[in-house]
């Protein structure tokens, strides 16, 4: 009897916790025609499921708070990207946005332009905002570590894959040193 009881608390306790399955449902993807990209000028392929996600931070544009502010930051991006920089596209695969929304960059298949040494194998994640000296909001968090779960689950990313910052794979202060001191402690993350 008694071993019984243990076996359904646990049970209980057991189906009490997320999973990377109910997570990754509470991802939102705002596709590049919702928040209006332009078209890239070519696109090359990404091999999944990739070995590495490398986290970054916009600086500029700062937090966004609200869709519609998330899409003019992404536009603005894409434009300095696509402009200024010469890249074909977005840079980043994934943005994330203040308001815990998930923005299409390159998305899950296609290369990115956001660290040079790794962009054939990784996946690029920008949390939009400068988090230098601050914290991203914990919905800005969680929806990151949702879409890497859902990266996961959905086979583009490798469950046993390297979590890094920016600046561990290129010369900047990238993803800043707020956020990169967070993501430290998260699943994956190597040193």
């Amino acid at each position: 009897m008694f071993k019984l009881a243990i076996v359904l608390a646990l049970a209980c306790f057991a189906h009490s916790l997320p999973t990377q399955e109910s997570e990754t449902r509470n991802v939102q993807i705002i596709t590049r025609a919702q928040w209006g990209a332009r078209a890239p000028n070519s696109r090359t392929t990404l091999a999944t499921p990739v070995p590495e996600v490398i986290i970054h931070h916009s600086f500029s544009p700062g937090a966004c708070w609200s869709q519609s502010a998330c899409a003019t930051a992404m536009r603005s991006m894409q434009n300095h990207h696509m402009n200024t920089n010469g890249w074909a596209d977005i840079g980043y695969n994934f943005a994330v946005g203040s308001d815990g929304l998930v923005y299409e960059g390159r998305g899950w298949t296609t290369q990115g332009a956001h660290a040079p040494a790794v962009n054939s194998r990784s996946i690029g994640i920008c949390l939009i905002g400068n988090w230098s000296t601050t914290s991203p909001p914990a919905v800005q968090l969680t929806a990151t570590q949702n879409l890497i779960n859902m990266g996961m689950s959905n086979g583009r990313i490798q469950r046993a894959h390297w979590l890094r910052g920016h600046r561990q794979v290129t010369a900047t202060d990238c993803p800043g040193n707020t956020l990169f001191n967070t993501i430290r402690s998260w699943p994956n993350f190597r040193a």
